[in-house]
This record gives C-alpha cells, sequence and structure tokens, in this order.
C-alpha cells in the first residue's frame, strides 16, 4: 500500500510535524506516556485494547485508516503496531474538541461512502478506500462539499504521525537514539542541507 497518505515519506512528514509537541498540545513525554497507558490496558485484557471513546465500528474504522496513512515497510512497521489507534482512542477520550471532530469526521465519512458505494468505509474494498482519500488527502484540490472531509483527514493523519513518531517503533524508524554517550559526533546531512538553505548559502 502507498504511503501516499503519510506525505511523501515518513521522514518527509517527520520533518513537518511539531518536534516534540503533538497536534493535541502534549510534550513528547506525555504522548509517550499516553502509549504506555495503552500498553498496561493491552496487557491486562489479554492483549486486546477496549476503547474508551470510539464504539467498535468507529474504531475498526480508525485502525484501517491508520494502516493506510503509515502501512508496513521493509524497514520497519506500521502505525497500527506503533499503537496508533489506541493512541487516538485515548487523546479523544480526554479531549472533548478532538473526540468531536474524530466522531464527526468518522460519521461523514461513512455518509460519503455509503451515497457512494452502499457501504461504509471499512466496508468497502481498498480501491474504494482509497479512491475517498485521494479526493480529502489535498486540501487545494477538494470541492467545498469535502471541507468537512479535508479537515477531518487532517487532524487523524496527524494524529497518526503523532502517534507513530512517540512510540517506540518510530522512533527507531528515524535513528532517534536519545541521550546516550557517543565516541564521535557527525551532524547529520539532512540537518547540514537544511541549515544551507536557511542561511542562503545555496
Amino acid at each position: 500500500m502507498s504511503k501516499r497518505y503519510a506525505g511523501a515519506s515518513r521522514r518527509e512528514m517527520l520533518r513537518n510535524i511539531a518536534m516534540g509537541v503533538t497536534l493535541a498540545g502534549m510534550p513528547l513525554e506525555a504522548a509517550q506516556h499516553v502509549h504506555g497507558v495503552a500498553a498496561d490496558q493491552k496487557k491486562k485484557t489479554a492483549g486486546v485494547y477496549k476503547p474508551k471513546h470510539f464504539n467498535t465500528h468507529e474504531y475498526g474504522t480508525v485502525r484501517r485508516l491508520a494502516e493506510l496513512i503509515i502501512p508496513a515497510d521493509d524497514v520497519s512497521g506500521s502505525a497500527i503496531e506503533a499503537g496508533a489507534p489506541e493512541f487516538i482512542d485515548l487523546i479523544a477520550a480526554n479531549n472533548q474538541d478532538i473526540g468531536l471532530r474524530m466522531t464527526g469526521g468518522l460519521a461523514w465519512l461513512d455518509r460519503q461512502m455509503e451515497t457512494a458505494h452502499g457501504k461504509s468505509f471499512v466496508a468497502c474494498n481498498p480501491a474504494e478506500q482509497t479512491g475517498m482519500l485521494d479526493r480529502i488527502a489535498n486540501r487545494e484540490k477538494a470541492t467545498p462539499e469535502l471541507g468537512p472531509g479535508v479537515e477531518f483527514f487532517r487532524w487523524i493523519r496527524r494524529l497518526t504521525a503523532d502517534a507513530f513518531y512517540t512510540s517506540p517503533i518510530g522512533v527507531k524508524d528515524v535513528g532517534y537514539v536519545g541521550n546516550k554517550g557517543m565516541t564521535t559526533f557527525q551532524v547529520p546531512a539532512s540537518a547540514l542541507e537544511y541549515a544551507a538553505k536557511r542561511s542562503g548559502l545555496t
């Protein structure tokens, strides 16, 4: 499955999200705590996460969207493996504004799919699902009637990225080593290129 809904690439998307602060306004440590809470709940319930905000159908849709936004590749796991659906559910359960945006957006998505295909988003085939996302993934190309869907997808894509890149899988994906001692330090080439562009030297 294509990574197009996450942007040009996972690493490029990471550069575009706020490092250390998620869309929900949490510092990195708090976001990682959310992952810990979800993991603890799964341990207590025989490895099955029980949603706190979404109903069963809504949560299934969130899982499918997360899977389409950041699928697994040859290097790292998917948003599902990173715990993105659980993360989004816990955020929605503890932030009324985000919770309403998510449930409203999911309802909008299902209405659109039922009108076009006679069934909900998760019941549609992959081509129908990605066809819908193609229409709402790009704000510049969206028609006015798709406005609510564009806004919803902006939020769930960002929350999925936040969840992925604050998880152990996501941290490993970008090669972050944390505050560990190193015998030598080398500035990443991407950082040098960015600094050069900002300085006007290139």
